[in-house]
């Protein structure tokens, strides 16, 4: 007999997490190790729960479920991630996969297809709910993922500073910046810096800074 597939629950709705739980309990050859609230908790407990996978909320206060995806597979590199969102915009779910996450599935989904991808990223494979596959294009399914760098000045810009601040904060020329600015509009198909800002406060880039906008 195979060991049962270990699975985390990170959601700060309670009501969510714990319908989740009750479904996957119901199977034998799963065994929900815990349900969290939040993305601190589960970077804090991930070597000593050592899940198989991980259901991670997008959206959670602290730590959001990008930033914890990113430090969590620092941790435990081999340990799957599907994201839990109720947002099915393409440009969510590729911020959700160039982060490390093998699967987005939207919250509405029926009940057994969150055990249809578990067992496909427990086979090595990409799951994305069919909500998720309908909202991704091509031309999306192939974003390049912003670099370091690039989420460096992404910040600088959510904070609401200029070119020039950007350059003088990161010790880098105006038209650097100028250049990033452009190479990040591109990459997240976003056209102002309004969209830019929105991106940032939706996806955790200005969590932890104390940044109220």
């Amino acid at each position: 007999m195979t060991d049962p597939i270990k699975v985390v629950i990170v959601d700060d709705h309670p009501m969510v997490a714990e319908g989740i739980e009750s479904i996957l309990e119901s199977y034998d050859d799963i065994h929900v190790l815990a349900a969290l609230t939040n993305g601190r908790a589960i970077i804090d407990r991930v070597c000593a729960l050592a899940p198989d996978v991980i259901l991670m909320d997008l959206n959670m206060p602290g730590i959001g479920g990008l930033t914890a995806t990113e430090m969590i597979l620092e941790r435990r590199p081999g340990t799957r991630i599907l994201i839990l969102s109720m947002h099915d915009s393409p440009e969510y779910i590729t911020s959700a996969l160039s982060h490390g996450a093998q699967g987005y599935i939207l919250k509405d989904v029926p009940t057994d297809e969150i055990r249809t991808a578990i067992d496909a990223v427990m086979r090595g494979q990409q799951y994305l709910c069919t909500g998720a596959q309908g909202s991704l294009s091509p031309e999306g399914a192939g974003r390049e993922a912003l670099t370091g760098r690039e989420q460096t000045v992404l910040l600088q810009l959510a904070q609401g500073k200029s070119n020039k601040q950007v350059a003088l904060a990161l010790d880098i020329s105006v038209r650097t910046v100028e250049t990033h600015r452009k190479n990040i509009k591109r990459k997240l198909g976003i056209s102002s810096t309004a969209g830019l800002t929105r991106y940032a406060m939706e996806h955790g880039v200005l969590q932890g800074t104390g940044v109220g906008l």
